[in-house]
């Protein structure tokens, strides 16, 4: 059976000596953690770890759940990203408009990168900046993977913004035992990226790419407002970590221990020309969440609702090794369980005898 690819084979930015080597291993295996039988695009990574919905014993100490968070390795650090990512796909797939879950795996570690390096390989996922004031006397205060600051839960107090407009996603009260664990951080702050998407879509009327781009900005800033007098600011945080999400995906490296950091010379020609393009041409909205997955449309292998010779182009690409399909099993015409030439043959044939072409 031909799936869809399988990819498979941090300390901020600011404390990383120059020079060093662009990528390294954190230790442990770089073997693949879930079964890579599994259709990703449709089924996810599954949950090799077993995470639950909170990363520590609900009775453990704040000292027990740092402990615990600090032992992570990289790949476990990863995975407990994905585990949210596929909790919540049918809601990420259409306000983030990415139809590839691989490709929404690897802006998560983009993010994860330029915000904490993925644990460098030295403190899993226990990593706490903008504390020095004490708990939650700072917005910037933040924990985790994601960097997620405390503006993110319920209940945080002061004049902070309230971020109260994903209600797909739980809100978990700001306690410190929800705020040190990795999961429920991780939960966060993907729904924090929500909120300032759609903030983007419906106050600020960015569409495409940009919507993500500014959602970006609104992670780091509070801010969503395209300012285009500020390119130098855009190169530096949201284009940084497309480029550095495009290293992880293009160089397969979406499910091992390997990580890179902010400016590494790996990325380099992934921060050419227009670093979003590998993205897509992809749409985020703010359209109802329905309660199930929709029907597949025969034919739509990249899974945007609709059959169309970006269909026919992107099975093409696929048999030429050339990318992922969203959707393999739309595209099995001939019913092999494999994808051939004939499927692009009898493909092609589908868009004539629709009129499509």
């Amino acid at each position: 059976m031909k799936i869809t690819r399988i990819i498979c084979g941090l300390l901020t930015s600011a404390v990383l000596i120059a020079g060093q080597v662009s990528a390294i291993s954190a230790g442990a295996s770089d073997s693949i953690a879930h079964d890579p039988s599994r259709d990703v695009q449709t089924e996810g990574v599954g949950n090799p770890f077993n995470y639950g919905d909170r990363n520590t014993p609900a009775n453990a100490s704040i000292e027990e759940i740092r402990a615990i968070n600090h032992e992570m390795t990289t790949q476990e650090v990863k995975y407990a990203l994905y585990k949210e990512i596929d909790e919540h796909w049918d809601l990420l797939k259409v306000r983030l408009g990415q139809p590839d879950r691989e490709k929404v795996y690897a802006l998560f570690l983009g993010i994860g990168t330029r915000e904490s390096t993925l644990g460098s390989g030295q403190f899993g996922a226990d990593l706490e900046t903008a504390y020095s004031q004490g708990f939650a006397e700072s917005s910037a205060h933040a924990y985790g993977t994601l960097q997620t600051a405390v503006t993110a839960f319920a209940n945080a107090g002061h004049d902070y913004m309230p971020e109260d407009n994903v209600p797909e996603m739980y809100q978990y009260d700001l306690t410190k035992e929800n705020f040190y664990d990795a999961i429920i951080s991780n939960h966060m702050g993907i729904r924090k990226i929500l909120h300032f998407v759609e903030i983007a879509i419906n106050n600020d009327g960015l569409t495409g790419y940009q919507v993500v781009r500014g959602a970006l900005k609104g992670h780091n800033t509070g801010w969503v407002t395209y300012t285009p007098e500020n390119e130098g600011y855009y190169k530096d945080y949201p284009d940084e970590i497309i480029a550095l999400a495009a290293w992880y995906y293009e160089e397969g490296h979406l499910y091992d221990n390997q990580f890179t950091w902010t400016n590494a010379e790996a990325a380099n020609k992934y921060r050419q020309g227009n670093p979003w393009d590998w993205w897509g041409g992809v749409e985020p909205s703010m359209a109802e969440i329905t309660s199930g997955p929709p029907e597949p449309v025969e034919g739509d292998v990249n899974a945007d609702g609709t059959f169309n010779v970006a269909d026919v182009v992107a099975m093409q690409g696929f048999i030429l090794n050339m990318n992922s399909l969203a959707d393999w099993s739309v595209g099995d015409l001939d019913g092999s369980d494999d994808i051939t030439v004939l499927d692009l043959a009898l493909m092609r044939q589908l868009l004539v005898k629709q009129g499509l072409v």
